[in-house]
């Protein structure tokens, strides 16, 4: 697919890459590199669309806690990270968003693999709008482990 100039970089980068033998992974690793403190968690994006992002993150040494279990602040930040491309996938190209509040919700211990969900409807009017998106973070067995309300601040 041929990328979209009237739309935010975010998604023209995905666009671009998504096809690509391992166009997922080197997006993940790109954006790890913008977003450094998200990249330490080893994040997979498996999907960017309009208002919708599915990123997941596989268990590894370097985000277990003492519990021998996913960190609940890895848990939080690929939450936050699905927010985030599911808000910024919905900008236009000269669109911005900034995060405002995080309210994480942990309902049990992660372990293997989690997949975070999350969907997002972005007012169309132009101007500054303040925008409430949920991640579910769930486990393989499909359960919920962590929920992840962020507020942005979006301008479009």
């Amino acid at each position: 697919m041929l990328a979209r100039p009237s739309v935010h970089l975010v998604r023209r980068t995905w666009d671009l890459m998504r096809e690509l033998p391992a166009g997922r992974w080197a997006f993940s690793r790109l954006l790890g590199f913008y977003v450094p403190y998200s990249g330490t968690t080893g994040f997979l994006v498996d999907e960017i669309a309009d208002g919708r992002a599915v990123v997941r993150m596989q268990e590894r040494p370097g985000i277990r806690n003492h519990l021998d279990s996913i960190h609940a602040l890895a848990l939080a930040n690929v939450g936050e990270l699905t927010t985030g491309l599911a808000v910024h996938s919905s900008l236009p190209a000269h669109g911005r968003a900034i995060l405002l509040g995080l309210t994480v919700s942990f309902v049990k211990k992660a372990r293997g693999g989690v997949v975070a969900t999350c969907g997002v409807g972005i007012p169309p009017e132009p101007g500054r709008h303040d925008v409430e998106a949920t991640a579910e973070v769930r486990d393989a067995a499909g359960d919920v482990v962590t929920t992840v309300t962020a507020v942005w601040r979006v301008e479009r």
